[in-house]
């Protein structure tokens, strides 16, 4: 038997958009450990764009902001799986379009956009998926390794994405009453996929995080979906509520001394009036 004891066990994995993504890398691991994966993706038309990479497998679409769609989801699911034993929620959307840049100025719209598809959807799913999941499942999220650093670019994200982390604590508890279902959140640090090619200066900052590293190498998406891995096993039955933090050491190395020098021997900006 595997470590992870995973093989023969079903897991959903909302959020594919293509072999880049965390949570399409989290699915190969669970197939390769024997598990049995079932996908949901956004639209038809995403369907269809990974026909060929998620050849055999079973591949439903649902868009996270219609209730509707998500009934449909269970009702699918439950047609073939009464039971699933994980469920991993990598959703997030924000729209950059109109974003200044200055946070101030966002956009009641694209706020309240950005919450409803990065956070409210795991509320959601959780609660149409309560009758399905196994009373020992766990539940992962993919959230980001902080959202106390302001960078400007990165916009209402964070502050979606704080949401989400308090989310998982509140989805731990009101589950306690009825289940031993964990819910936690992976925190990978930056990562060269699809979805961080729309954040704006995105390549800068991946640059700059990856020297920020203990190692001075990026953060591989491998790195992370193992981490969610090990959160999807009974193998951590003990974690639940719980941010897992995966940055390559990146969190206590701001202060490294080949930064400072380099910074400090460029030319500082003009506060501008």
């Amino acid at each position: 038997m595997s470590f992870l004891d995973v093989a023969g066990k079903t897991f959903l994995i909302v959020g594919v958009a293509n072999k880049r993504s965390i949570a399409y890398r989290i699915g190969k691991h669970l197939e390769e450990e024997g598990a049995s994966v079932i996908y949901s993706v956004r639209s038809l038309a995403r369907r269809d764009g990974l026909a060929a990479l998620l050849a055999g497998c079973e591949v439903h679409v649902c868009d996270v902001e219609s209730d509707e769609q998500i009934q449909q989801l269970v009702s699918a699911v439950c047609h073939q799986h009464p039971r699933i034993h994980g469920l991993v929620h990598s959703v997030a959307f924000a729209d950059y379009q109109d974003f200044s840049g200055k946070f101030h100025e966002v956009r009641r719209k694209s706020f309240l956009e950005c919450v409803s598809v990065s956070c409210y959807s795991l509320i959601a799913l959780a609660n149409a998926f309560k009758n399905v999941l196994d009373p020992n499942a766990s539940v992962v999220t993919v959230s980001i390794s902080t959202t106390t650093m302001a960078a400007e670019s990165y916009g209402f994200m964070a502050p979606a994405k704080a949401a989400l982390d308090s989310a998982i604590v509140f989805l731990a508890k009101s589950f306690s009453r009825f289940s031993e279902v964990r819910f936690n959140a992976v925190c990978p640090g930056l990562l060269k996929t699809s979805a961080s090619a729309g954040i704006p200066d995105y390549a800068e900052q991946f640059l700059y995080a990856e020297q920020a590293t203990l190692r001075k190498r990026a953060v591989a998406t491998d790195e992370a979906a193992h981490a969610a891995l090990f959160l999807l096993s009974p193998r951590s039955s003990g974690i639940n509520a719980q941010r897992i933090v995966v940055d390559a050491g990146m969190a206590c190395n701001y202060f490294d001394s080949d930064i400072v020098r380099h910074t400090l021997a460029g030319v500082w900006p003009t506060k501008k009036d």
